[in-house]
């Protein structure tokens, strides 16, 4: 039977803590604690950072180092150390659904750093013999931090072009995660996520607040005067409402069972006093994409403005989707021309038209980085180009369009825009084999003459704001050259090769070779049988 004091500047976290543990079987009491003497009483410590004012969602480290010190000679069982999924920070390059392995950099964010400066502070409290617990929890709606206060205000100041999702944890899921931990006496570390996550957009719509698009430009001028004098937060913590920070919760899951009662949605209906099922149902229940893809959005921009480009200003000619299975995992291979994503667009176009599927491509993160594009390819179904993203994608029996020439092959010079380039380092295939998903390669003759890159600038800053390997000399608009589409033959990988083939680099290297060749054979063919850039259709094989 554990003896926890709770150690939290804030009541809105402390009091279901508190409450919590006390009717946990596993804990004989549970108190919240303040002064040095009553600590020695106590065989477990659960200690949150987070500053008494509110406002803030970094730590507070004067007072973290004070805590640090007091218990540094205490002969505590286990420590449990509430900090934050805001530790891995906010920017453009966040893949989502991180996990607790996730690389962290330095010096991006202060607020990461703080978080990370707390978990090392409190790595160095107790004897060798304690248990050290790292819980990092979503966005917690304790009514007090800057989450809350932008959910229950008036109006809700946000950036223009950006409608990350978040997930908003309620304390009382909190709570559960920490009795587990103590009941499971659960050493590392440990993301806390809600049910489901939701868009910021949504999140305040739910909410009953008003949402005002401010450009950060304005923003950052405005908050360096008034962010030191404390009306206003800093510039560095609104890049959580402008980029995806998302958390994996699959490892406390997998090891002390934890499942959150509340959505992120659910959470918000309780931060601001209102029953979960007022209101519309799907937002009640938090059926949001954990990317932020929006099926409604996609079918709208297939009805319209999607339609008349793939229709009538490419005249795009498909053909071969037969080949695409319609229900099941697989990964699309394809080639991307013209730096511009107007060719995964377009193939979106087709497969959900056509073949009723709503293809995940991986995209460059360059592509979040700018407003609106971000929110735009988020809701078409971009996800961060990595690994783990590819792997959950089709874990769920989905499928996976990639471009394994990278961002090289998009900024192809026109010259030799249908010459494949070097496949990358070939994880396509590592994601097929490791998935058992058969390759689906697709070419297109055509999009490479919308922005034909006749000559590039190497301009320093330009290479750095962007992200991209030069600024292309090109057209100054997409012109309308006529497109034509295949989709080859599926290669069944999956049939051939056990998932263990993924390792063998021989293996993976022989079936990147053989998807270049059918593609570039395709490609080559469709070229030697197109009679103008602008017109007409393919003619018949000879």
């Amino acid at each position: 039977m554990a003896r926890v004091a709770v150690i939290a500047a804030r009541d809105g976290l402390a009091e279901p803590l508190v409450r919590t543990l006390r009717h946990s079987p596993h804990v004989e009491c549970c108190e919240r604690v303040e002064d040095d003497p009553a600590l020695e009483s106590f065989d477990t410590i659960v200690y949150s950072a987070l500053p008494a004012h509110g406002g803030s969602i970094g730590p507070d480290l004067t007072s973290a180092r004070d805590v640090c010190t007091r218990l540094a000679s205490l002969p505590s069982k286990q420590i449990v150390v509430v900090s934050s999924a805001a530790v891995y920070g906010a920017d453009h390059h966040n893949a989502g659904l991180l996990d607790e392995t996730a690389f962290i950099a330095e010096g991006r964010s202060e607020i990461a750093d703080g978080w990370r400066t707390v978990e090392r502070l409190t790595s160095a409290i107790g004897k060798s013999t304690a248990v050290h617990t790292v819980l990092r929890p979503a966005a917690v709606l304790d009514g007090a931090d800057y989450f809350s206060r932008l959910l229950t205000g008036r109006v809700a100041i946000t950036y223009p072009g950006f409608d990350p999702t978040l997930q908003f944890l309620s304390p009382a899921d909190l709570a559960t995660a920490v009795a587990m931990a103590i009941e499971r006496r659960a050493a590392g570390i440990y993301n806390i996520v809600p049910a489901a996550g939701i868009p910021l957009r949504q999140a305040l719509r739910v909410a009953g607040v008003r949402r005002l698009p401010l450009p950060r430009l304005m923003q950052r001028a405005v908050r360096s005067i008034t962010a030191p004098a404390g009306l206003s937060v800093p510039t560095d913590q609104l890049k959580y409402i402008q980029y995806s920070w998302t958390v994996s919760g699959e490892k406390i899951r997998r090891e002390l069972g934890f499942k959150p009662l509340r959505t992120s949605a659910g959470a918000i209906l309780e931060l601001i006093g209102r029953d979960p099922g007022e209101g519309r149902a799907d937002v009640a229940a938090g059926e949001f994409d954990a990317f932020g893809m929006d099926p409604a959005y996609i079918a709208r921009y297939c009805g319209h403005l999607f339609h008349l480009l793939h229709q009538y200003y490419w005249r795009i000619e498909v053909i071969g989707l037969e080949h695409v299975p319609p229900q099941g995992r697989g990964v699309l291979v394809g080639m991307h021309r013209g730096f511009m994503p107007f060719d995964g667009v377009m193939a979106l176009y087709a497969l959900v038209r056509r073949a009723g599927r709503i293809p995940r491509f991986l995209i460059h993160p360059s592509l979040t980085k700018f407003p609106f594009l971000a929110d735009f390819m988020a809701k078409l179904g971009g996800v961060m180009a990595c690994q783990e993203n590819a792997d959950y994608i089709l874990q769920r029996d989905e499928l996976l369009g990639v471009f394994p020439e990278g961002i090289r092959g998009a900024f192809r010079l026109y010259t030799r825009a249908y010459t494949l380039g070097k496949f990358g380092r070939d994880e396509f295939v590592r994601m097929a084999l490791r998935n058992r998903a058969p390759l689906l390669p697709f070419v297109t003759v055509g999009s490479a003459e919308i922005f034909p890159i006749v000559g590039r600038i190497d301009w320093s800053a330009f290479k750095r704001y962007t992200e991209w390997p030069f600024l292309p000399v090109t057209v100054p608009v997409p012109l309308p050259s006529k497109w034509h589409t295949q989709f080859l033959p599926p290669i069944h990988v999956e049939a051939t090769y056990p998932p263990e083939a993924a390792e063998d680099p021989e293996v993976v290297r022989l079936i990147s070779l053989d998807v270049r060749r059918r593609m570039q054979a395709a490609i080559d063919d469709m070229r030697s049988r197109r009679r103008s850039i602008f017109f007409g259709a393919l003619s018949p094989r000879s």
